[in-house]
């Protein structure tokens, strides 16, 4: 559906039921989060997905068997260039984006930099409290709220 290129790393965004997404936001919020990084070079594809194909990849990769907000697999080893799929629930960010209450386009951003990050390697705990205290989610809000604050890629740091 999208692709873009930039200091030598690549994203894919793709949408399998050919449905419209926030493809500047979405590529303004990674290349954000690579920059930050020093990442260098790479290549990421962000899939979104309904309920039941996402459901299924979760079931079959990772003995899970509900629908996931997003799913990361890095697959790049030490040393070599940033590589990896991640996958986005559609339905998932529609609930969680109503249930929040904001709009569904910056829940499809936050979800996509969460999976950015654990392709990246960051993790985080289970429980709630202690996640939200992580530096995968303090990184995560800090760059929507660059993204959804008007910053983009010039603005200062709203920490």
């Amino acid at each position: 559906m999208g692709e873009a290129a930039a200091a030598g790393w690549t994203l894919h965004l793709n949408r399998p039921d050919g449905g419209l997404l926030p493809s500047q936001k979405l590529r303004q919020g990674v290349a954000l989060v690579l920059e930050e990084e020093g990442v260098q070079d790479g290549e990421l594809s962000i899939t979104f997905l309904e309920d039941d194909p996402i459901r299924e990849l979760n079931r079959r990769y990772l003995n899970h068997d509900w629908v996931p907000d997003v799913l990361s697999f890095p697959l790049h080893q030490d040393g070599y260039p940033l590589h990896g799929d991640i996958y986005v629930g559609l339905g998932q960010a529609a609930r969680q984006a109503t249930e929040h209450g904001v709009p569904l386009e910056e829940e499809l951003v936050r979800l996509s930099v969460h999976g950015v990050l654990h392709v990246l390697g960051y993790d985080h705990p289970e429980d709630m409290a202690s996640r939200r205290a992580s530096s995968l989610y303090r990184i995560q809000e800090r760059v929507v709220r660059k993204i959804f604050s008007g910053d983009g890629l010039t603005g200062g740091d709203p920490r």
